[in-house]
């Protein structure tokens, strides 16, 4: 049997923790450091680009100065060139978490990435990688059995999977049973034991506030529209240059984020430049809707406008003096 590592969600006992979310170019950084000087708080960030060394123009990072004001984790933390995971997340975040606590002082965790801020309080089950040999091995099965025969095996191993797998479904009936092959444990066990943890660290802990930032959607893009002639202006182009003059290959994950797999195609002459700016803003609108659609869809969720800040102050003073 493979081993697999459970990644469990922290436990945030009675210490408060809160959120301040929203989607790109919505006014999170100034916002989230007067929050920060106000409450004694320290940023952690939330954000899967920012986390990356030297890109800076094209993540629209804190700035020296803005850095300087009110100390950031998880900026500048990791190597353009390293892999990093919504799992990895959870244990640098609760590292930082803890740092930030033994000084006495309020964890803020400010960005626009969804996937890290649900992993980190309702934790992730990572599955071992599977041979691939056995997925390939499965995939014969079927095209020289069918799909009945295999769900009549997923039914043996882990039938409450199957009861929520339709027999056609080959794409989640191979997932199934490729976990079964390769961990010897049923895909609806690793679900259970997530549920499970779930709810624990959610009756032993302090529920976080999340606050999350909402513009007019036509505001909102008027201003990711300047915000990407302003990364023009401030030099992404030289920026994405010399990161490619450094060896990062363009095919790095971080080097296929917004802004830079824009850049890069325009240096391939792929694109015009004109159609590289069009492509950019577009691109950078629709991620914004994405982003919008998943804090949405956080029923723990509260709403604000960017100036509504004397409504967060009041909702972040009372929060605090709940957890006290």
């Amino acid at each position: 049997m493979i081993p697999v590592e459970k990644v469990q969600p922290p436990n945030i006992q009675n210490s408060p923790v809160f959120v301040l979310a929203g989607p790109t170019a919505i006014g999170k950084t100034e916002l989230a450091l007067t929050l920060a000087e106000e409450f004694n708080g320290e940023i952690i960030g939330m954000d899967s680009m920012q986390i990356y060394k030297h890109l800076d123009i094209g993540t629209a990072k804190p700035t020296k100065d803005e850095r300087a004001r009110v100390p950031h984790h998880l900026v500048d933390y990791v190597d353009p060139a390293e892999e990093y995971s919504a799992a990895r997340f959870i244990k640098d975040c609760a590292k930082a978490v803890e740092q930030i606590r033994s000084r006495g002082r309020i964890p803020m965790m400010v960005g626009g990435t969804g996937l890290y801020m649900k992993t980190f309080f309702e934790g992730v089950c990572e599955l071992p990688k599977i041979d691939q040999q056995i997925r390939q091995q499965l995939l014969e099965e079927i095209d020289r059995k069918g799909t009945s025969v295999l769900y009549a095996e997923l039914l043996e191993c882990d039938p409450v999977s199957a009861d929520r797998i339709h027999t056609n479904d080959t794409s989640r009936l191979v997932r199934a049973l490729e976990i079964f092959r390769g961990t010897g444990i049923p895909w609806s066990s690793f679900i259970d034991q997530h549920r499970l943890a779930k709810e624990k660290a959610k009756s032993e802990g302090t529920m976080p506030l999340k606050i999350c930032l909402k513009r007019d959607r036509n505001e909102l893009y008027e201003r990711i529209n300047q915000r990407v002639d302003i990364m023009i202006d401030q030099g992404l182009l030289q920026e994405v240059e010399n990161l490619l003059a450094m060896g990062y290959e363009p095919g790095l994950n971080s080097m296929q984020s917004l802004g830079y797999r824009h850049m890069i195609n325009f240096i391939q002459k792929n694109w015009s430049w004109q159609q590289t700016k069009e492509l950019l803003a577009r691109d950078t609108r629709r991620y914004a809707k994405r982003q919008l659609t998943w804090f949405t869809r956080d029923q723990e969720m509260v709403w604000y406008r960017p100036d509504q800040q004397n409504e967060i102050f009041t909702k972040v003073t009372r929060y605090l003096e709940s957890t006290s």
